[in-house]
């Protein structure tokens, strides 16, 4: 009897990642991580093999895949606790945008170099005073005879410094409150860092802020100042349209964060069950003192449970149907099996646990911060009880 929630495509892809993350990323993982950053040949040898965008259509650049494969991707790059495990985020992030919403010229120009790594995009929606509440946010974009002038704070902008383009949102119309006068951007700036001034273009620098975990990973606060952007830098050229579109594509990212969460799971049951095989107490090995082995059970409950609903939420995508109830629940349930599956593995290992040079103190500090990424858990808990009721 088949015991896989994959088909046979699925399987053969997710066995070609493995392969490439252990040829390609593995051997120089503890180097990105002393360095703070991953190579940016990564992403390049990433979209050459076809994992940046797996479910773009080739006609875009991409391999014509779907978006459980992406899932998979993220859920693979967690598992194996790579410092770079958002390699692929901000494609998945900033490319349902460009895709669902762009003109034909914007996807012409932009997703065929995303998906092949040439360009890397991050998303610039966070503010110092607004993190959930996007349709409050105060950064604006004032228009000018040639196009745009952008003015304000932004903060968590992942890959910054050497990212390429910027799904930008900001405020158009300062006479329309709330979300309808917000409008999005798609605003290329110019590569900064690895040696090189890390913010080159006028009217943008920013600094880096120091986070626990993500080694691979640099986070920036940003500040414009009269950033240029042309008219044709506007998502689909339609002014005020900016929060709708972000709220009709969130699903995208949630779903990643999610099979981040079921990786991070994964990697921590793993870790956890060969320490427990290994370490020797009291005569036996861990795994036979009945509170351990009740800990794994647990565990390997919590990690199917949220793969099983993580995978749902991308097939839901992949069919057409309205996801973002089930790709709430997904990021909900799979961020905090995460977090209590490596709360446990830290446990199960004891004072080693605690150690930094073992797995299971990187796993903690990974796992906690999903739980506020791409929306804290708070509110998916909000949107999935609204969405309930509504129905």
């Amino acid at each position: 009897m088949k015991r896989t929630i994959y088909d046979d495509d699925h399987l053969l892809f997710r066995d070609a990642f493995r392969s490439f993350l252990t040829r390609e990323m593995l051997p120089r993982q503890e180097a990105w991580r002393e360095a703070g950053m991953v190579e940016r040949s990564a992403w390049q040898k990433a979209g050459d093999a076809g994992f940046l965008c797996p479910w773009l259509e080739e006609e875009y650049g991409g391999p014509g895949g779907d978006f459980l494969h992406s899932a998979i991707v993220m859920e693979e790059l967690a598992r194996a606790h790579e410092a770079g495990f958002a390699l692929p985020l901000h494609s998945d992030v900033v490319v349902p945008y460009i895709h669902r919403f762009g003109d034909e010229a914007q996807k012409k120009r932009w997703l065929p170099r995303i998906a092949s790594g040439a360009i890397l995009p991050t998303a610039v929606f966070t503010e110092p005073n607004f993190g959930s509440d996007l349709a409050n946010l105060g950064t604006r974009a004032e228009a000018t005879a040639d196009g745009f002038l952008v003015y304000g704070q932004k903060t968590w902008i992942t890959h910054a410094a050497r990212a390429d383009l910027m799904t930008l949102l900001a405020r158009t119309d300062s006479d329309q409150p709330g979300y309808r006068g917000l409008s999005m951007f798609l605003a290329e700036k110019r590569r900064g860092g690895e040696g090189a001034e890390e913010f080159p273009d006028a009217g943008i620098t920013g600094t880096e802020i120091e986070v626990l975990g993500y080694r691979g990973m640099k986070e920036y606060e940003l500040s414009f100042d009269g950033f240029s952007l042309p008219a044709d830098a506007l998502l689909g050229g339609e002014a005020g349209q900016g929060f709708k579109q972000l709220m009709r594509t969130f699903e995208s990212a949630r779903i990643q964060t999610a099979a981040r969460g079921v990786g991070v799971a994964q990697a921590a049951l793993e870790d956890a069950l060969r320490y427990a095989e290994e370490r020797q107490q009291f005569g036996a090995p861990l795994l036979a003192l009945p509170r351990v082995a009740r800990k794994l059970g647990r565990m390997v409950a919590r990690v199917q449970a949220a793969r099983q609903l993580a995978h749902f939420s991308a097939r839901q995508k992949d069919s057409g149907q309205r996801c973002d109830l089930e790709a709430g629940m997904a990021k909900l349930l799979a961020t905090r099996a995460a977090w209590e599956c490596a709360d446990a593995n830290v446990q199960i290992h004891g004072g080693n646990g605690y150690a930094v040079e073992y797995v299971a103190s990187r796993l903690l500090v990974d796992a906690r911060v999903l739980s506020i990424f791409e929306g804290a858990n708070e509110i998916q808990a909000h949107v999935v009880a609204r969405r309930l009721l509504e129905s």
